[in-house]
């Protein structure tokens, strides 16, 4: 069944972008008007991180988010066929800072946000700089959906890594220079185990992996400013977010990724994944001792 799967949606990458695109927009179409998906949900974040914007503003923002996530997919089946050559007509990138902390010898980590495209993003910078790129994915309980993620996020040579089993996979690569990207703005699955901190204008929780790991191996992390120039074209600009994790105190790490998660979303929001539910583990006073932000703490009749 794989292969079946594999064969059909390899023909379609075959297809023209402005004929994939053209599905990209009637499926666009079908998402907001007709089966609403996650209306409640987009509109929500919007509101709650976007609070200076008109109703109609936050509409139009919506309705090309809806855009972006239906390209968002269907560039990564292109992501099965496209040539390097055609990757970096569409993608261009800043890779400076990768360039000069592969001079030092070191390994890099990149804090990445749920900005489209990131998969484009992944096989970019894959072949674009000095590092060997380890791709951490999230194991899929469909088979022929992890199958696929695999091979699309390899197919150039970046070593694939488990999330579930992070501290196994990656110690062959201890010694080595390697590039190790992770989606830092993910939820925390136990809200009593993460950096609190607000996020466009309300508490939220973080993962701490990311800051410890960088912390524990002392490497430099870097993270970047995502924009979209036009339709399938994107660009990904680099820089240094801190070069001595173990300087900082905890938590500042991640306080730094927030602020500038922030300046990106504010940048072109259009661009972020308003569909997955940032707030879904409400604020308690019992969390003030896991808050890292600049500001106090707030009280527990603030949600």
């Amino acid at each position: 069944m794989y292969y079946f799967v594999f064969g059909i949606l390899y023909l379609f990458s075959l297809l023209p972008m402005w004929v994939l695109y053209r599905i990209s927009d009637l499926g666009a179409f079908m998402m907001y008007a007709v089966f609403r998906y996650r209306r409640d949900v987009v509109f929500g974040n919007i509101s709650q991180a976007l609070p200076d914007k008109s109703e109609e503003e936050r509409k139009a923002i919506a309705k090309k988010f809806y855009r972006n996530f239906t390209d968002n997919w269907i560039e990564t089946i292109k992501l099965m066929s496209i040539s390097k050559a055609s990757m970096n007509k569409r993608v261009t990138g800043n890779f400076e800072v990768f360039h000069q902390l592969f001079a030092t010898g070191k390994a890099v980590q990149v804090n990445l946000g749920h900005f489209f495209n990131w998969e484009m993003m992944t096989l970019h910078a894959g072949i674009n700089q000095p590092y060997t790129f380890l791709t951490v994915y999230l194991p899929q309980s469909n088979k022929i959906m992890n199958r696929l993620i695999l091979y699309i996020r390899g197919r150039w040579g970046n070593p694939l890594l488990s999330s579930n089993d992070m501290a196994r996979a990656i110690i062959p690569w201890r010694k080595k220079q390697y590039l190790l990207a992770l989606g830092a703005d993910q939820r925390p699955v136990t809200p009593d185990n993460a950096y609190w901190l607000n996020f466009l204008n309300k508490p939220a929780g973080f993962v701490k992996g990311p800051e410890k790991f960088a912390r524990g191996q002392n490497i430099p992390v870097v993270m970047m400013t995502t924009t979209k120039k036009k339709r399938g074209h994107y660009h990904f600009d680099y820089f240094l977010l801190c070069e001595d994790p173990k300087a900082l105190p905890d938590g500042e790490l991640i306080r730094q990724y927030v602020r500038h998660l922030e300046e990106n979303i504010r940048l072109q929001p259009e661009l972020y994944l308003w569909s997955h539910k940032r707030w879904k583990h409400p604020w308690k006073e019992e969390y003030a001792k896991l808050w890292v932000d600049e500001v106090e703490a707030p009280s527990d009749g603030m949600k």
